[in-house]
């Protein structure tokens, strides 16, 4: 069975730092496209990075400059270090992943459909 397992969730103050990671259960990253979302309470779930089987990567303009999505083949993991952190960065961060191919992005590079979810983690910015 195929499962995905977050971590690194919490509180954190304004301009500060965390570092999300994503572990799979059952498969490997490397052959996979992988996403990050979240999700603010009464707010729809938003993309805000993936990364394509090839290495490609992906950022919504809300993240890009601040956070940096990474894979690591050896450890089979992908982690989202987040930096600058701002109030309005507080959500359930959820990672996702599912196998890859270019008619799966719209032109801007965004995923929205994966295979595989974790069930989220909570990432609170607030001093």
């Amino acid at each position: 069975q195929m499962m995905i397992r977050e971590s690194g969730g919490g509180l954190a103050q304004p301009g500060g730092s965390l570092t999300l990671a994503c572990e799979p259960i059952g498969f490997f990253f490397r052959y996979w496209g992988t996403g990050w979302f979240r999700q603010a309470p009464g707010k729809e779930r938003e993309a805000i990075a993936n990364i394509r089987k090839d290495g490609e990567r992906y950022y919504a303009d809300a993240v890009k400059g601040r956070f940096t999505l990474f894979r690591n083949n050896v450890e089979n993991t992908v982690t989202l270090q987040m930096t600058n952190l701002k109030p309005e960065d507080t959500a359930v961060y959820y990672c996702a992943s599912g196998s890859d191919g270019p008619q799966l992005y719209d032109d801007d590079g965004i995923r929205y459909e994966y295979d595989v979810w974790g069930q989220g983690t909570q990432v609170t910015v607030s001093s």
